[in-house]
């Protein structure tokens, strides 16, 4: 049975955009240009994935997924303009569970819903996202400890938020300006090269360690940590 994706998007262009590829990758869709009308169809529930712009008539997508999260935990992806950082920070803070910023590449969004749809059906990842593997590592969220073949490896708050947000975006490559968003924070004032100190330190202690190739350069765009099958 096809996965259901509510698209919640009042630009015409894009909505019919987006469900011609959804539709073609399989995927059942259903749209709503209004904010009330599209939390009316959200509450009824049977999404895998709500796509969910913030600038809509009726409500807007803050309050829907506001109003949303009293009651459901369906995955949202939204919808945002390249420089809205205080709309992508108000809906993560609010439940939001990622983001892409218009205009987007097509696949980078599929792998985002791939990825939110695996990991709540597979639940690989629990509802606290306790636990993350790669291999014979183990992340824990829930205690903040790493290990690898039940060896312990020391991370700095930093060296471990970076590792979960890869091991969640598993063959998703994330780029500089991602991880200095979600790691150091929207009001970060210094340089993007941090992020590749950092990456140094992680290998240092992970692959280097254990002769092994779990964090991926992809040249120009970021880093990336793979299947071990790919």
């Amino acid at each position: 049975m096809a996965s259901r994706i509510l698209i919640i998007e009042d630009e015409e262009k894009i909505a019919r955009f987006l469900e011609l590829e959804l539709t073609h990758e399989g995927y059942e869709v259903m749209k709503s240009a209004d904010g009330r009308e599209g939390l009316d169809l959200a509450l009824e529930g049977g999404f895998a994935i709500i796509l969910l712009d913030i600038m809509l008539p009726g409500l807007n997508g803050l309050e829907v997924i506001r109003r949303l999260r009293k009651s459901s935990d369906v995955p949202v992806i939204m919808l945002t303009a390249r420089d809205a950082v205080m709309d992508k920070v108000s809906g993560l803070d609010m439940g939001a569970n990622d983001y892409v910023t218009k205009p987007f590449a097509i696949e980078e969004l599929l792998a985002r819903i791939r990825v939110l749809i695996r990991n709540k059906e597979s639940n690989e990842i629990t509802e606290n996202r306790k636990v993350l593997t790669w291999g014979k590592l183990t992340l824990d969220s829930a205690s903040h400890t790493v290990e690898y073949e039940g060896k312990a490896i020391d991370l700095t708050k930093r060296e471990f938020t970076m590792l979960e947000l890869m091991l969640l975006n598993k063959n998703i490559v994330l780029s500089r300006e991602t991880f200095i968003e979600r790691v150091w924070g929207y009001d970060y004032m210094g340089e993007t090269n941090v992020v590749d100190v950092y990456v140094r330190y992680l290998r240092g202690k992970i692959d280097d360690v254990y002769g092994i190739n779990m964090i991926r350069t992809v040249r120009g765009i970021g880093y990336v940590i793979k299947d071990e099958s790919k």
